[in-house]
């Protein structure tokens, strides 16, 4: 059995040049993708950057906003937001703390390639064999107001 540990203690600094307030560990790496936890600190900030790879970030506690090119949005625990290649995303909090977990997963050509020199795409509606277009990303719909929140999931709100 093999233990990954990540969380209080086994964090570093982390994000790209100019983010702060942000701690996290790398959970796995390979060339299949990247694997890490992240823990935002109150008004830390990952400043908008892009990237190759097709990310989801993944709110495990607390909650904050996040950036998909333009578009900005609230994001709490038991939320996932995509982040599509080469469009530029971040993240940060304001009074809150949050932790999320991120998911990279590079677009890999048949030769086995480098996980930064992919790019995510997706087969276009109707293309022909081979034919591909740019992955797409957006918040999703918030489902839920505090008010009709379920509590019997075993979940605070």
């Amino acid at each position: 059995m093999e233990i990954r540990r990540f969380g209080p203690g086994h964090r570093r600094p982390e994000g790209p040049p100019g983010t702060s307030g942000i701690t996290g560990a790398v959970i796995h790496s390979d060339e299949r993708g990247v694997i890490s936890e992240l823990a935002f600190s109150r008004r830390g900030a990952i400043i908008p950057h892009a990237n190759p790879n097709v990310t989801y970030f993944i709110v495990i506690s607390g909650g904050g906003y996040v950036q998909v090119g333009e578009e900005r949005g609230r994001v709490n625990h038991g939320e996932a937001v995509l982040w599509p290649p080469d469009v530029p995303h971040g993240a940060y909090t304001d009074g809150s703390e949050m932790r999320a977990i991120i998911v990279e997963l590079p677009d890999r050509p048949a030769d086995g390639g480098v996980l930064l020199e992919g790019s995510a795409t997706q087969l276009a509606e109707g293309a022909a064999e081979g034919g591909t277009m740019p992955a797409r990303g957006a918040l999703a719909e918030r489902q839920l107001r505090r008010d009709e929140y379920d509590t019997s999931e075993g979940e605070p709100w």
